[in-house]
């Protein structure tokens, strides 16, 4: 079951049924990090292959981890303001777009050209952390300008230059990772995983390092489900992970810690 990080309301129902499930069948109870069920979504079609990194990129997160082995993370870098996904969705409500916005901004940006060249944050300094704060603000006062001045911003351009912003800090981050860290695997995981932009972009790139295989989840796999939180729970079992009834949600919780021998 997962127990968090996430919102604290849904965690606790799905806890509690747990521990129901748990106690009327008398099965050990397992509590899963969310992020971990995201990156172990790989394994559902492909084997895990070690060393490897996995770029996490969702609503709530992004960042990039390193893994010796199962259940052992080390997080490199992760976002210091908004996750890619929060920009996402904060950009298009900005353009008039439903939630979530990340598959409404795809769909615009594959029809509009990057005429914008908006700023690449923290690409120039050594280190894999992330920043799209100070992007998602840039997009809003463009859009805000352009309404005084009377002008009109053609929403699938400007779709266009954010998400090929996103994208190549996404990539050069993690390719940048990938020179540093020998590793036989990049895992791609979370929601945005299912991007079609950064799916073709990942796999132009990888293409120059034959040594590293590149594992993207199909898209049932990339957003919130079950089977992924079943796969990273069963490889927490079998490094012996156990919780007792005491177990409950936490709105933040730090994947290294999971971390087990």
């Amino acid at each position: 079951v997962t127990k968090g990080p996430g919102l604290i309301g849904a965690l606790l129902v799905g806890i509690n049924a747990a521990k129901a499930f748990a106690y009327a069948h008398d099965l050990p109870l397992v509590g899963v990090h969310h992020i971990a069920g995201h990156i172990y979504a790989n394994h559902i079609v492909r084997p895990m292959a070690f060393p490897l990194i996995a770029l996490v990129v969702s609503g709530g997160h992004t960042e990039l981890v390193y893994m010796k082995d199962h259940y052992d993370f080390k997080l490199l870098g992760e976002t210091l303001d908004d996750a890619a996904g929060e920009a996402y969705d904060k950009v298009a409500r900005v353009l008039g777009l439903p939630y979530p916005g990340g598959p409404h901004i795809d769909r615009l940006a594959q029809e509009g050209q990057d005429v914008f060249h908006l700023p690449r944050a923290m690409l120039d300094q050594d280190n894999f952390h992330f920043s799209f704060s100070g992007l998602k603000t840039h997009v809003m006062n463009l859009v805000h300008q352009a309404k005084q001045r009377g002008e009109t911003i053609r929403k699938e351009d400007l779709a266009a230059s954010f998400q090929a912003c996103v994208i190549d800090i996404l990539v050069e981050k993690t390719l940048k990772a990938i020179e540093i860290y020998p590793v036989k695997q990049l895992l791609i995981a979370g929601g945005v995983a299912a991007n079609r932009g950064l799916r073709k972009r990942l796999e132009d790139e990888m293409k120059k390092y034959p040594h590293v295989e590149l594992s993207i989840p199909p898209l049932a796999y990339c957003t919130d489900n079950a089977a992924m939180i079943g796969v990273s729970g069963t490889f927490a079992f079998l490094k012996g992970v156990r919780d007792d009834w005491s177990l409950s949600g936490s709105a933040h919780l730090d994947l290294a810690l999971e971390s087990r021998p």
